[in-house]
């Protein structure tokens, strides 16, 4: 019997984009979506989980396709009787939004998981596919910058990726437990692929890596690791990849981002504009168009995906 269940981890907005993908190519019953937590956090006294909403929001199909994360359709009128009040409203929750954040808060403070409050809301929205936490216990990434240590939303939203980043942490990250259908499938042989969605490596994948063991089992799988490169011709297509690559000391490239998943990876899926530059990264590399600006091109880069790992299965 050939293995069926493929695991994706994500991020926020690269990452659903490629998660859709592999959700329209797959039955749903053979992807299991993680989800980074490390941008958790808690403001105006709401649990948020903003790249497990993001996934939520473009898998059932209600996401806001202009501002790439947040729903459609949305209204701000809490948002501006926060801001007249006063209140802190850097950080924008939409009216439809907020009504998520309420809920999840309630459940958890009831006792429920994180796991268990979003696969009940995966259920209610249509999802077919798992998604789920990496973990539900706590991490929280911080940043180092030029005035110390500050929390991952600050820097990220209210900051605008503005200070110089020295150092990431992943608080709570070595006391965390890997998300137990996650660690159960790695450990069942019927991982078809293990796929690094093309999120920023160091915010959103490595707080994945970073908890205890997960480097190992998914080492242990047998199961072919293929990234795609969140790089296209030296720049993030979203978000601060590239900048916090320079500011680290670490080449900001395509190849950059294979030299920092290192022997993890089996294989690389990179665009076309960095295929003469990449090099030899250790991993088998696929050249494909990488931007994914339409369905269709979200669905055909999940097909390349998913050929480039079976075929460094059948060399195993």
């Amino acid at each position: 019997m050939s293995k069926r269940l493929v695991l994706a981890l994500s991020g926020g907005v690269g990452g659903a984009k490629l998660a859709l993908g592999l959700s329209r190519v797959l039955p749903a019953d053979e992807l299991l979506v993680v989800a980074n937590t490390g941008d958790d956090f808690e403001h105006l006294g709401l649990s948020i989980s903003p790249d497990i909403d993001t996934l939520t929001y473009v898998l059932a199909g209600i996401d806001n396709p202009v501002t790439g994360w947040g729903r459609r359709d949305e209204t701000w009128s809490f948002m501006d009787s926060i801001g007249a009040l006063g209140g802190e409203d850097w950080f924008r929750l939409g009216d439809r939004d907020l009504a998520l954040h309420v809920e999840r808060t309630r459940r958890l403070r009831l006792g429920q998981t994180l796991s268990e409050v979003t696969a009940d809301i995966c259920r209610r929205l249509g999802i077919g596919p798992r998604v789920v936490p990496m973990s539900d216990d706590r991490v929280r990434t911080r940043v180092r910058s030029d005035t110390g240590w500050i929390d991952f939303q600050d820097y990220f939203v209210r900051q605008q990726c503005r200070p110089v980043v020295h150092e990431l942490a992943f608080d709570g990250a070595t006391l965390a437990r890997p998300q137990a259908s996650m660690v159960a499938a790695l450990r069942s042989g019927d991982v078809r692929a293990v796929i690094i969605c093309p999120s920023n490596p160091f915010i959103s994948v490595e707080p994945i890596l970073a908890m205890p063991g997960m480097r190992d089992a998914i080492k242990a799988s047998a199961a072919p690791v293929v990234a795609v490169s969140p790089i296209i011709g030296g720049q993030a297509v979203k978000g601060p990849t590239a900048k916090m690559m320079r500011e680290l000391g670490l080449e900001a490239s395509a190849a950059g981002v294979a030299a920092r998943y290192g022997d993890l990876l089996d294989g690389y899926i990179v665009d076309h504009a960095d295929a003469a530059g990449i090099g030899n990264v250790g991993a088998r590399v696929t050249v494909a168009r990488t931007l994914m600006k339409s369905l269709q091109d979200r669905e055909m880069l999940a097909r390349v995906t998913l050929d480039a790992a079976d075929a460094l299965a059948l060399q195993r």
